[in-house]
Formats: structure tokens, sequence, C-alpha cells
């Protein structure tokens, strides 16, 4: 009896395993589609599925399953997919896309509390919450997008939506693209690659786009994981009585860094400038802050600081020299540049290596869809810069080349001396732009530009600037992206004197730097972002070489042995938003300067002045051997407070370190000045600027004011002995000084950004003083006082105007108005020995006049209809109209025992000309 009820449970176990069995699967799927694996997985089994093949992908299985449950099997093969499925019965299936088959719902979704017995649904057993929306039929200007699939996971948190935006005509991406998200009344931009980010929680979204040029677009979007939707939009060809642009208008009110400026490249077409020569540049200075040392001049003076000081970008690459034939045009073509930002507060922890200010200019990438250009004739250059795509909608490349033949003015001038002159240059650059795939750019840019001129028939000067950059954009995921930079850039100038007599030369002179650079950005929320990141530069300087040019010459062969140092950093910034009026920019940059081998360096007497007798010692540096170290930290921080929807406060403070000098004893900046490395002698300079400003927009931002009030103190400042020598100097340690400065000043803004009328007026009161104090006297000036720089202008006054008299005629304006810079002048003489000394005032105590000019420019925009060949645009203007004959510099002469003043001028009369552009 035992014996058979033994055998009888054991049958009893073996026949329930039996029947557990069946609801197992053992198939394999070799390079199958999702159709073709759900035929399968029916021929073996009863299940039947109800779906529709539209909805599967090109997604191929290959995979074995041995004795798993049909769930596994169906999680894996829909995974990566929008496919969510359904157990209707024992035997069938239904296919869902996107979202999930309820047959339950959780208690208390009526408005019932009770959050102790939530139902669990039954396709995974987990709680959440349905998305429900109306599916109603889409109209004609909207249409109803899923992204991702419901999941039974935790659904209440936050996914990522992000995209591009996209021109259907020109495969271009639209920047500023307004994206405004109607439930949470949300609005945000795309940059200016067309990418847009935002972070929402799961559901349903009205999601509309705007842009000036484009046609709207309303999506009804149903979001259950992060995704990405992209916005393939049309031009909107409706006809508009005037063209606004109204991206970003308030940015000046809403964005946390202080004493920034933005340049639109288009419209600087109106403003008149000298010779009708479009210059970004040169508009720079028509704003409050930014001003030049004289007319003709090269360099800018930010905020009360040396022309050295400003660091220049093109496409992350450095450009030491971006102005030809002295200042009077730019050496960065303005067709080829699509954006201008300048930093002259708060400086961004991304950016080192200078005191005052970042211009950071970025070339605009080529046409990726069809062949177009566009060129300029006039009186003295001409330009042309090309854009084509390589891969149609991926890569492009755009071409620019620019000219002067200035020779026929100096040759039809009177003076006989200058009828052998030469005065001639040219710039070029091309970049490639290539979209690899939806996570990965690359752009890389090359630019040359050259100066040729001889105002004398034995003296040639040449000098250029060289750069190449390439940059590789990533983005790791929705939160993180990031860019890989590596720059060279090079500038160098020759002197060529090529006289009667024995003593011809060759004189050269070069400083080029590489750098290497990694940025990431991270966004933790759209509150929270950061960014962090790591550089490193090489300068190699070649301080100056002579050679003889024949045989024959009495010079003797000089080299000056080459400076190489290594400036490295490490950077962390981020931009918190603590509530919706307060925010705060806080970044922290870490720099490490090493001055390297191989080199000698020369040891001075403690207690007395630099110069031959006090050199104690001379120490010699390996191939880079560490001769000094200097760096700290640098601390940049800005905050804006919100007064109102169109109102602002800003403050900021930021401590920079410079570890390069630009030597001049000139007063204003030379193509032949050079650059000098912090050594063992000489230290970098260091500045700490704080600022303070008022931001206010009026008549619906129509108009915005802003008033800024700034002071900074550096030290280690740059300045020379009396008499000093610059070029070929192996001590030039002896020649220098390094003191105090001191600017501080109050900026104020009016700008019009609608109507007809339109323009800024820009007032800036500034002071820059220097201290060259000394225990020593040959090594004092001005008794060790604070005394004014070269550049220091007390009043600088710019009004931009333009008036739209029709679609097709403008009428501009510029005026300027500053204050003569300073200049030391004679007070007397005296005889001693026979001989007839000069006394000179203390340095910077006179000034020259002050310096004002008005300028006019008419411009014709060619005809508006759709189909033509090319976009043309007429400028006609005269600079300095009034023909103020303003001084450039004011030197002396001594004539027969007397001394004399005379007084130089850049250009003292009006000066017409007339410049064709077109667009193609």
């Amino acid at each position: 009896m035992r014996k058979i009820l033994i055998i009888s449970f054991l049958f009893n176990i073996s026949l329930m395993v039996s029947q557990d069995d069946k609801s197992k699967i053992s198939i394999t799927f070799d390079d199958f589609n999702i159709q073709e694996a759900i035929n399968s997985i029916e021929k073996i089994t009863d299940y039947h599925f109800y779906y529709n093949q539209n909805w599967f992908t090109d997604k191929i299985i290959s995979k074995s399953y041995q004795n798993v449950d049909l769930e596994i099997i169906l999680d894996d093969i829909f995974k990566d997919t929008v496919i969510n499925y359904y157990l209707l019965n024992e035997n069938e299936v239904v296919l869902i896309q996107n979202n999930i088959i309820y047959d339950n719902l959780p208690k208390g979704f009526f408005g019932k509390k009770n959050e102790t017995n939530t139902e669990k649904l039954k396709n995974k057993g987990t709680e959440v919450k349905p998305i429900f929306y109306r599916n109603n039929k889409p109209s004609k200007k909207s249409e109803i997008i899923r992204i991702g699939k419901e999941s039974k996971g935790n659904p209440e948190k936050n996914v990522v939506l992000s995209g591009y935006a996209i021109n259907i005509r020109t495969g271009e991406p639209i920047a500023n693209l307004a994206i405004k998200i109607k439930e949470n009344d949300i609005t945000i931009q795309s940059d200016q690659n067309g990418y847009y980010q935002v972070e929402l929680p799961i559901g349903k979204y009205t999601i509309e786009t705007r842009s000036l040029g484009i046609e709207d677009s309303r999506k009804i979007v149903v979001l259950y994981n992060s995704g990405e939707l992209n916005f393939n939009l049309n031009e909107s060809l409706e006809l508009l009585d005037e063209v606004i642009l109204e991206a970003e208008i308030d940015k000046n009110v809403t964005e946390t860094i202080t004493g920034t400026e933005q340049i639109d490249v288009e419209e600087s077409k109106n403003i008149p400038l000298v010779l009708g020569e479009r210059d970004v540049l040169k508009v720079a200075t028509t704003l409050p802050g930014i001003t030049t040392a004289g007319e003709g001049s090269a360099g800018f003076n930010v905020r009360g600081g040396k022309s050295d000081q400003n660091l220049i970008l093109l496409d992350d690459g450095v450009v030491y020299n971006p102005q030809h034939f002295f200042g009077i045009f730019s050496a960065l073509n303005p067709f080829a540049l699509g954006e201008v930002n300048i930093y002259k507060g708060t400086i961004p922890a991304e950016y080192g290596g200078r005191l005052s200010s970042v211009f950071d200019l970025k070339t605009k990438e080529g046409n990726v869809s069809k062949f177009g250009g566009e060129a300029s004739i006039g009186p003295v250059t001409g330009n042309l810069v090309l854009e084509t795509p390589i891969v149609k909608e991926k890569s492009s490349l755009l071409v620019g080349g620019r000219g002067a033949y200035a020779n026929w003015i100096l040759r039809s001038l009177d003076d006989e001396s200058l009828n052998n002159s030469e005065a001639s240059f040219y710039d070029v650059i091309g970049n490639y732009s290539h979209k690899i795939n939806e996570n990965n750019n690359i752009k890389t840019t090359a630019y040359l530009s050259r100066d040729d001129f001889s105002i004398t028939s034995d003296s040639l000067y040449i000098y250029s600037n060289r750069l190449l950059s390439l940059k590789w954009d990533h983005r790791f995921d929705d939160k993180n992206n990031g860019s890989l930079l590596l720059a060279n850039s090079q500038y160098k100038f020759n002197i060529e004197f090529d006289g009667d007599s024995s003593n011809d030369f060759d004189l050269g002179y070069s400083i080029e730097e590489t750098e290497v650079k990694l940025k990431m950005n991270y966004l933790y929320s759209q509150k929270y972002k950061f960014s962090y990141g790591i550089n490193s530069k090489l300068y190699t300087v070649r301080p100056g070489s002579i050679e003889p040019l024949e045989s024959g010459s009495i010079i003797k062969p000089l080299r000056i042995p080459k400076e190489r140092g290594l400036e490295s950093a490490a950077f962390i910034s981020g931009k918190l938003d603590l509530t919706e009026k307060f925010s705060i920019n806080a970044g922290l940059r870490y720099s490490i300067y090493n001055a390297l081998g191989e080199r000698t360096q020369r040891i001075f007497e403690n207690g007395r002045p630099r110069n031959e007798t006090t050199v104690i010692d001379t120490l010699s540096f390996g191939k880079n051997e560490v001769i000094k170290k200097y760096g700290g930290p640098e601390v940049r921080v800005s905050a804006r407070y919100l007064l109102g929807d169109d109102f602002s406060i800003k403050g900021s403070y930021n401590n920079t370190f410079q570890y390069i000098h630009r030597l001049s004893n000139n007063t204003t900046v030379s193509p032949v000045d050079i650059w000098k490395l912090s050594d063992l002698n000489i230290e970098p300079q260091r500045a700490n600027q704080y600022s303070l400003g008022l931001y206010k927009n009026l008549k619906n931002n129509s108009y915005e004011i802003s008033l800024e009030g700034f002071y900074k103190r550096s030290k280690n400042i740059l300045d020379f002995k009396t008499g000093a020598q610059i070029l070929l100097n192996e001590s030039i340690e002896t020649e220098v000084l390094q003191g105090e400065g001191k600017a501080y000043g109050i900026e104020f803004l009016l700008r019009k950004n609608k109507g007809k009328f339109n323009g800024w007026l820009g007032y800036t009161y500034s002071r820059s003083l220097i201290k060259l104090d000394s225990d020593f006297p040959e090594e004092r000036v001005n008794n060790g006082d604070f005394f004014p720089s070269n550049f220091d202008k007390p009043h600088d006054i710019s009004l931009v105007t333009n008036y739209k008299l029709t679609n097709r005629f403008s009428l501009s304006t510029n005026f300027v108005y500053q204050t003569g810079r300073p200049v030391t002048f004679p007070v007397g003489r005296f005889n001693f020995n026979g001989s007839d000394f000069v006394v000179f005032s203390d340095r910077n105590k006179f000034r020259i006049p002050d310096f004002y000019r008005l300028d006019i420019g008419f411009n014709i925009e060619g005809n508006h209809k759709i189909k033509k060949f090319a976009h043309s645009f007429w400028t006609i203007s005269i600079y300095n109209v009034l023909g103020r004959n303003n001084p450039f510099s004011v030197f002396f002469v001594t004539d027969n025992g007397e001394i004399k003043a005379l007084k130089s001028s850049i250009f003292s009369v009006p000066i017409p000309s007339i410049t064709y552009n077109f667009r193609f």
C-alpha cells in the first residue's frame, strides 16, 4: 500500500513539471527582423499576435533562448523600439505603439486618497500613473508625436527632450528659434548650431515654435522617455513691413554676466567707416569702454587696459595683430564672420592669459545645401567669399579672400618721395565643417594675413598672421557634451633695409603658440548648468635676428636666443538660478605658467637698480628645464537680480593673470612691436576688477539703457625707461619698469532696436593711470606718483544712427568725440658747455587737442525680387565729412637752434568712397 502511494505522488509531480514546461519557449533567431521573429514564435506555440507591421524598425535579432517565458523574449525583441505588448488572454498578444494598455487603475485615481493599498497594473506589477490625452485629429498646423515608449519604471522622474532646428530649403541650422512649451509656460531658444535641450516630466505637451522668417509650427508631443524631436521648418514668405529681430532682445537685462557686448555682423554694413570698409572691430570702438589710442592706430584699449591685455580669438585660435596697414583696415574678413562676442567685464573661466577683455569671433559655416557667395568692390580693397556643400546636408566648405590695391593712391600724391611707395595687404580664410552624426561635429579653420609696405625707397616692412584650429564637438548624452580643440597661431614681421650705404640688413621676429583645450558641459537641470575643462598652450618666441642682406654689408649677424613658456589651467564655472529673480554665474580658474629653458638668466644685486654693473651671476638652464614658475587662482563671479521683468541690477568681480607682455616704447601700437614672456626677472601682470550696473528696457524692448561702473587695479604693468632700446636687446630686463595700474569709470549706453530709426548713443567717462615707483631715481617716473597712461581719454562719446527711408534706402551716420590723449611736452631748454639741452615736462602732463569726427553714409539695397542671380548692396559714404584735422601725434624738432612743435594727422580732409556688395 505504501509503494502505491509513493508511485502516485511521484506521478503527480511529473505531471506538474510537464504542464509548467508548456509555458516555456526554446527558440533561435538567426538574423531575423521583428516580424520574422514573431512569425517563428507563432509557428512553435499557440500564441497569436495582433499588430501593425508598419510600426516595426529594421532591427535585426540574432539570439537563442532556452526554456524561458514569452515575456522575456518579447522584452528583448522590443528593447530600443517603441513597441509595447499586452497579454489579452492565454494565447493572444496585442502589440501597442508607444503607450501601454491599462486594464485597471490605481485607487485614488478619481480623487479618493488611498496611499496604502494601491493596485498593481497587470503588465509588470508596478505602480504607475498612466498618461491620458485627447486623441483628436491633428489640425493642419499641428501633429501628434510620441517620443519613446511608456514604461512602468519610476513615473515621476524627469526626462530630456532635445533636437535640432533645420531650415528645409537651405539645410542650415536655425539659430535663436523660440520653442515654447505651453503647459509649463517655458520658452527656450536654439543655439547657433540649431540645437536645443529642455528637461521635462513625462506627459503630454503642446510645443510651438516661432522665429523671424520661419513658418510657425505646432506639435502635440506625448513624452514617455528622453528622446529627440527635430524641427524641419520652411521659410516664411509672408511680406513684412519691416524686419525685427526679437531673439534675445532682453538679453542685456536677463543675462547674468556683466560687461558683455554682441555685434551684429550683418548690421555693421550700415555704419560708415573709412573708405567704405566693413569692420566689426571698428564698430566695437563705438561701444562704451572700448577705444583706441588714436585714429589709424592698431590695438584696442578696454576699460583702461593696455592693448596687449586683449585676447582676440578667431574660431578659438589667437590673432596677435587683427589689423592691416597700421590699424586703418581690419585683417578679419567681415563676410566670413558669423558671430562676435566681447567680454570686457566678467571674463568666462574658460578664457585666460589676458587682463582686460576677450574678443570671441566665430566664422560662419558654409551652406550645406547649395553653392553661394558674397563679394564687394571698393576703392582700395576687393573681397570674395564662397561657400559650397561637400557632402550635401552634412559638410560644407567656406573660402574667402581679400586684397588691397592701394598703391595707386600713394603714387597719385604730389609728394615725389612717395612715388615709389608701396602699400598692399591680403588675407585668406577657409573653414570646413562636417556633421558626422547627431552626436559628432568637426570644424577646422585656416587663416593667413600679410602686409607689405614701403614708404621709403630703401625699407620694406612685412608682417603676417597665421592660424590653424581644429574643433571636435561631441554629445555624450542628453546632459553631457564637450569639445576638444587644437589650435596653432603665429605672428611675425621682417624689416628689409636696402639703401645705398653698406649697412643693408634683414631683421626678423616671430611668436608662435600651440594650444590644446578640453571643455565639458553638464546640464544638471534648467536652473543649474556647469562647464569645466583643462587647457595648455606652449609659447615659442624668437626675440629677433639680424643678418646682412649683401656680402658687403657691415652689419654683423645677431640672433637673440628664443624663449619658451608653458601656460596651463583647469577651470570650472556654473550658472545657478537660485530664484526666478536672482542668478549667479561663478567660476574658478587655476593657471600655472612655467618659463622654460634652454636659456640663460642674469641675477642682479639686491637693493640696486638693474643695469650691466649690478649683474652678480648668470644661470644657465637646459632644454625644457623650469626657469621660474608663476600661477594662482582666478575667481570669476557675477550676479544678477531682476528688479522687474525689464529691469535688473548686476555686479561682478574677477581677477586675472597675464604671462605675456607687448614691448613698445611708441605712443601707439606698432606692427613691429615685440612680445616678451615672463621669466626670472619679469613677473606676470595681475589685475582685479569690480563692476556694478543697472540695465533697463523700455517700450516692449524697443529701447535699452544701461549704466555700468567699474574699478580695476593691476600690478606688474610693463613700461620702459626713457630712451629704451627694444629690438635686438639681449638684456631687455634692464630697460623695463614694472609698476601699478589703476583704472575706473562709468559707461552709459542708450540703444534703439526697433523702428525705421535705430542706433545707439554711448558715453564713457574713464581714467587710466599708472605708477612707476622705485627706491632709485633712474627707475622712478613722475616722482613715483600716478600719472595718465598714453591712452587715458576721460570723455568718449559715440553716436551711431541709421534711418530707413524706404525698404531699399537708408541713411547712416557715425559721430565720435574723444578727449585728446596725453603727451609729454618740452617746457624749457638750457645751455651747458656750449650745447643746448631740452627740459621735458613730467611724463604725459599735457594733452593733444580733442578729437571729433562725423561720417555719413547712404545705403542702397538691391531689389527684393525672389528670383534673381544676386542681391546687391551699395554704400556711398564720406569719412570725416567735417574735414576736421585731428592730430594723430605731436612731436618736436630742432630747427636752427629753435624747438618747433609739429603735428601729424591721418585723415585731415573728407574721404569719399563708394562700395558695391552683392550676395548670390
